[in-house]
């Protein structure tokens, strides 16, 4: 199969590339893009090297799928082109998610709203999905009323020149910032940028999402999202209030039985999720699990996962891999 990776060259990109290797996709040509000053350079996946292409070319030469990481503007402008001819984009970047007419995807929850006219179907943002992966199950089966999360994000997920400043401030180094203040040793209460109602884009992106990919607007979702010095994913401090009742250990069963979801849940041992140890992997971690001693049918959870993988890369592979295996490309 014939797959275009549109941002190759990118922090997302090369992830994507690693992940469709490690899973064995089965890519017979591979077409990596990327921005006219990457566009000849020769990228190597699975021991062969690639010469990157630009937007015209890709088009031309008409994959089956391409995987976009390269930004809201560039997706909006080059993913419909994508489709005209046939291919099917899935998209990284937050361009279509709210768009009513395209699809919210995390394969474990809603692949199955997936079909063949589906051209550009867009990936969550990446700490909706690690939220979604863990409130959806629980949804299934108590009903959520209200969702209070607080992220602690890697600053993996602002990009190459986030991870440069902050080694920078390691080495006591002047050089360009990602941020308006410095990082290290910091904690910055500022993920992407102010909206009129005091919220981020990042915590409304939380709000909109959850309600679109569980198919319920009467879930209330409020967010604060937070840039911590780390590298390795994002974390999520969540507060849930069902509408029924609920039982601790039958929590952690169905948490348990998910796939994609591993409870690190016990204190006798210390063991609960953090992001150094969730780094490489694609599974959603999810432990501190106990009841909310102050309001009735609420629960308290801390949920970590690599944003780079399944919160980015790894998502948008495994939906690639559902059409392919529901023969929809």
């Amino acid at each position: 199969m014939k797959i275009a990776v549109v941002g190759a060259t990118g922090m997302v990109g090369e992830i994507m590339l690693k992940v469709l290797a490690e899973r064995n996709f089965p890519v017979s040509e591979l077409i990596p893009v990327a921005s006219e000053k990457s566009v000849g350079k020769e990228i190597e996946f699975k021991g062969k090297k690639y010469t990157v292409k630009s937007m015209e070319e890709a088009i031309k030469m008409k994959p089956e799928i391409a995987l976009f990481s390269a930004g809201g503007s560039i997706s909006e402008e080059w993913a419909p082109k994508f489709a005209e001819v046939g291919t099917t984009v899935i998209d990284n970047s937050s361009a279509w998610r709210m768009d009513s007419t395209k699809k919210l995807v995390v394969p474990e929850i809603n692949a199955e709203l997936l079909g063949v006219d589906d051209k550009i179907i867009a990936n969550p943002n990446c700490s909706t999905i690690q939220l979604v992966m863990v409130l959806a199950p629980l949804n299934k089966k108590y009903k959520i009323k209200r969702v209070i999360v607080s992220t602690y994000q890697s600053i993996t997920g602002t990009g190459v020149k986030a991870v440069k400043q902050l080694e920078n401030e390691y080495q006591n180094v002047k050089g360009d910032m990602a941020y308006n203040y410095p990082i290290h040793r910091n904690a910055i209460p500022h993920c992407d940028v102010f909206e009129d109602n005091g919220y981020t884009k990042e915590e409304m992106k939380l709000v909109k999402e959850t309600k679109k990919i569980l198919q319920d607007d009467s879930v209330l979702v409020t967010a604060t999202a937070v840039r911590i010095p780390v590298v390795g994913g994002h974390s999520e401090s969540v507060n849930i209030e069902f509408e029924n009742e609920y039982d601790i250990n039958d929590v952690r069963r169905i948490l348990h039985e998910t796939p994609g979801i591993k409870v690190q849940d016990n204190n006798d041992t210390n063991t609960y999720p953090m992001p150094l140890y969730a780094e490489g992997k694609d599974d959603v971690f999810v432990g501190r699990i106990r009841r909310d001693e102050t309001q009735p049918k609420s629960l308290n959870l801390w949920i970590v996962a690599d944003n780079l993988r399944k919160g980015a890369a790894t998502n948008t592979v495994q939906i690639a891999e559902y059409l392919i295996a529901n023969k929809l490309v």
